[in-house]
């Protein structure tokens, strides 16, 4: 019981400490995000970096809200997550009907940012997720992009890795005592946000950044949507067209969720007005 009250506790200083210094901008579906751009957002992670204190920056889309509907666990990662940004151009929109100006900011915008950051600042970061090849071929390009970037860890955890077992408390320890400051993720969703929460308490000082398929875009094991895509908010359509097995069940359940969200504004809307 004391451990699981000492925990609870943890929890209400750390939301507590967030809510202080990087308040909610808007809420979607139950979740707060608090970060507004991608400057935020990186300034958000090097000054906890800079100071030795751990974070959790997770990216919320409609595929996450889909998940966080259905699976527990996940929503409590999502509970435990110190940063979120919209990721997601009907994230940011339906945030923006709230009146928070906010900027869509994905994982994959957040990597070159940060990897600058750190080299200007001398942070030292590890990449955990994706494979060996990738994680290779992007540290590599990454290095020589950014002079000075320490990458002092890299780790692909086997096929069926679980995010809280036994095995995923070994690897962020051996990621802690590489020195790591910041962990870029890339496990995928809903992988990566698991681990980063379950390690919140076993490795305080370092800080985790969720980034789904960023390295291998890095890396040129997978290519992202051209630049028109990304700013037109059309970036699902071209992962669409490029990917339709694996990507049409979600985006018809992402059209479903996006459709309740906007009802359920909508009603709220009129609520408001009726009163």
């Amino acid at each position: 019981m004391k451990s699981v009250i000492h925990a609870d506790w943890t929890k209400v200083q750390r939301l507590t400490m967030n809510c202080i210094t990087h308040p909610p901008l808007a809420r979607i579906d139950g979740q707060d995000i608090n970060l507004a751009t991608l400057d935020a957002a990186v300034d958000a992670a090097i000054g906890r970096a800079r100071e030795h204190r751990g974070f959790r920056l997770f990216t919320l889309n409609l595929d996450h809200l889909v998940k966080r509907r259905d699976d527990t666990a996940f929503r409590r990662a999502y509970e435990l997550a110190d940063f979120v940004s919209a990721d997601g151009a009907p994230v940011a929109v339906l945030a923006r009907r709230q009146g928070a100006p906010l900027e869509r900011t994905t994982g994959a915008d957040l990597v070159e940012p940060l990897c600058a950051a750190a080299a200007r600042e001398g942070i030292p970061i590890a990449f955990f997720g994706a494979t060996t090849d990738t994680l290779e071929i992007s540290a590599k390009n990454l290095c020589a992009r950014y002079p000075g970037l320490k990458i002092v860890y890299c780790e692909a955890p086997p096929f069926g890795f679980n995010p809280t077992s036994a095995a995923a408390e070994e690897a962020g320890r051996r990621i802690a005592e590489s020195g790591a400051r910041m962990v870029f993720v890339a496990l995928g969703a809903p992988k990566q946000e698991l681990f980063a929460a379950h390690m919140a308490d076993k490795t305080p000082a370092l800080g985790f950044i969720c980034i789904g398929a960023a390295l291998d875009f890095i890396a040129g094991t997978q290519s992202r949507a051209p630049l028109v895509f990304q700013k037109t908010g059309l970036e699902w359509l071209w992962r669409l067209a490029t990917n339709p097995g694996r990507m049409a069940r979600r985006y018809a359940l992402c059209a479903l969720m996006l459709h309740k969200l906007l009802r359920e504004n909508s009603r709220g809307r009129s609520g408001v007005a009726q009163a």
